[in-house]
C-alpha cells in the first residue's frame, strides 16, 4: 500500500521525499566541514560602490575559518552581482538556493532588493539575513515574513533624529529634502516630519529621484529656489555627490545632511574636492559603526584587525572604503548567529538564533551600540551617534540618538564615549 501511494505521488508530479531524507538529515548546505551561505550585491551599476560589502564579509569569513570555523565547519560565502537590480537580485538568490543549495542567504544590499526576494524565500523557509536596509515593511513585516531581516537602523527613525536635531538646533530651518522614489526615501522623510513634528512645516521643498535616472540637476534647480537654508539629501552615494556639486554650481550653501549610506569618506572626499569644501564642510549625518579612518580610532585594536584582515584575505581592498568595515561589521554578527544556532544547526534554529540577538561584543560597531533582536523586534541595530564632516573627516557631536522598539522615535542625550 506504502508503494502504491509513493507510485500515486510521483504520476501526479508532487515531490516524493528521498530516502534518509527524515527530520534527522542535514539541511541544505550544511555539511560535517561546511556552512554555504550567499547573497547578491552590486558589483557594478549605479551602486557599485556597496560592492565591497561582499569581499570584505568574506574576508571576515576566511579570519574566522583560519580560527576554527564555526564548531569545526568553515563558513563558505558565495556572493553574486546583481547590478542593483532587483529582478536580478531574485535571478541569482534563487541560482544560490536551487542550484548552489545554500544554507541561508545574507547580506543582501537594498531595500527593493529585499523586498524583490522575500516571498520566494519565506515560501521555502529559507533564512534572509541582515539584509542591507532599515525600511520600514522589511522590519514591520516580521509576522508574514518572519525568514526576513535587515541589519541597518531604521530609515524612519533615522529621518526622526533630524527632525528632532532641526528642531533643537536650527529653530529658524528652512529645509528643502531630496529622496529617492523608494521605501528608502519615503521611509526617511515620513520619519524627518515626525521629528520636526508641529516645525514639519519648515519642509518648504521637496524633490524626488528615480534610482535609474541618471542626473537631478532639475531636481537641484529646484530646490534651490526655495531658498531653503537646510538640504536633506535622501540619496545613494552617486546621487549625493551629485547634490552636492550642483548645490555647489548654483551658488546654493545649505547646511547640508546626508542620510548615512552615503557617507563614506571617499563619496565624501569626492564631493569635497568637487566644492572646495565649501558643501561639505559642516554636513550633518549619523553613524552606527567606527570610522577607520579617523585618529579616533587610531590605536583601537578592531581597526588593527581589520586592517590585518583584508590584508591578508582581501588585499585589493582599501582600508579607507568603510563600506569594507561595514561588510566586516555585518559578517560579525552572521557569525554570531551560526554560532548560537547550534552544533548542529538548522534552518529554523539559526532563525531562533536570529531572533534572540543580544550582541555587545561586536567591536566594529561604536561604543554603546548593539544588535539586539527579539523575535517581534527586527531592527537589530537601534543606536547611532551623530556626526559632523569637519574639513576632511567625521567627528562626532555630542549626541548619542536612539529609537523604541515599537515606533522608531527618536530622542537625544549625551554621548559618553
Amino acid at each position: 500500500m506504502k508503494r502504491a501511494a509513493l507510485v500515486v505521488l510521483a504520476a501526479l508530479g508532487l515531490a516524493v521525499p528521498a530516502a534518509g531524507s527524515g527530520p534527522t538529515s542535514a539541511p541544505p548546505g550544511i555539511t560535517p566541514t561546511q556552512i554555504l551561505i550567499g547573497g547578491t550585491v552590486p558589483l557594478s551599476g549605479q551602486a557599485s560602490s556597496f560592492g565591497a560589502i561582499g569581499p570584505s564579509a568574506n574576508a571576515y569569513f576566511k579570519y574566522v575559518n583560519a580560527h576554527g570555523g564555526v564548531f569545526g565547519r568553515k563558513i563558505k560565502y558565495v556572493y553574486r552581482d546583481d547590478g542593483y537590480d532587483p529582478s536580478r537580485t531574485l535571478q541569482e538568490t534563487r541560482r544560490l538556493v536551487e542550484q548552489d543549495k545554500v544554507f541561508a542567504i545574507f547580506n543582501t544590499v537594498g531595500t527593493e532588493h529585499t523586498l524583490a526576494i522575500r516571498g520566494y524565500l519565506n515560501a521555502l523557509g529559507v533564512p534572509e539575513l541582515f539584509a542591507g536596509t532599515g525600511a520600514a515593511r522589511v522590519a514591520h513585516g516580521y509576522k508574514q515574513y518572519r525568514w526576513t531581516m535587515g541589519y541597518l537602523p531604521s530609515f524612519e527613525g533615522e529621518g526622526d533624529i533630524y527632525g528632532h536635531y532641526v528642531v533643537k538646533h536650527r529653530p529658524k530651518a528652512r529645509i528643502a529634502v531630496l529622496y529617492e522614489n523608494s521605501d528608502y526615501g519615503q521611509d526617511l522623510l515620513r520619519g524627518l516630519r515626525r521629528g520636526l513634528g508641529k516645525h514639519a512645516n519648515e519642509i518648504v521643498s521637496t524633490a524626488s529621484y528615480e534610482v535609474t535616472d541618471v542626473d537631478i540637476g532639475s531636481q537641484i534647480a529646484h530646490l534651490r529656489s526655495s531658498r531653503a537654508n537646510t538640504f536633506m539629501v535622501f540619496a545613494l552615494p552617486t546621487f549625493a555627490i551629485q547634490a552636492f556639486v550642483d548645490a555647489y554650481k548654483l551658488g546654493w550653501y545649505p547646511r547640508f545632511f546626508v542620510s548615512a549610506v552615503s557617507i563614506e569618506p571617499t563619496i565624501m572626499s569626492i564631493a569635497r574636492t568637487n566644492t572646495h569644501g565649501k558643501e561639505t564642510n559642516g554636513a550633518l549625518s549619523f553613524a552606527f559603526v567606527k570610522d577607520p579612518t579617523s585618529p579616533a580610532w587610531k590605536k583601537d585594536k578592531a581597526v588593527a584587525l581589520y586592517k590585518k584582515i583584508l590584508k591578508r584575505y582581501d588585499p585589493g581592498g582599501r582600508v579607507s572604503d568603510v563600506y569594507n568595515w561595514y561588510g566586516m561589521t555585518v559578517a560579525f554578527s552572521m557569525v554570531d548567529a551560526l554560532k548560537h544556532a547550534g552544533r548542529n544547526p538548522t534552518r529554523a534554529s539559526l532563525l531562533h538564533a536570529a531572533t534572540h540577538m543580544n550582541e555587545h561584543n561586536n567591536p566594529f560597531l561604536l561604543p554603546g551600540v548593539s544588535v539586539h533582536t527579539t523575535p517581534t523586534h527586527y531592527f537589530p541595530i537601534a543606536k547611532a551617534r551623530m556626526v559632523r564632516y569637519q574639513k576632511t573627516l567625521w567627528a562626532g557631536e555630542p549626541a548619542l540618538v536612539w529609537e523604541s522598539t515599537n515606533r522608531c522615535q527618536a530622542r537625544l542625550s549625551h554621548y559618553n564615549r
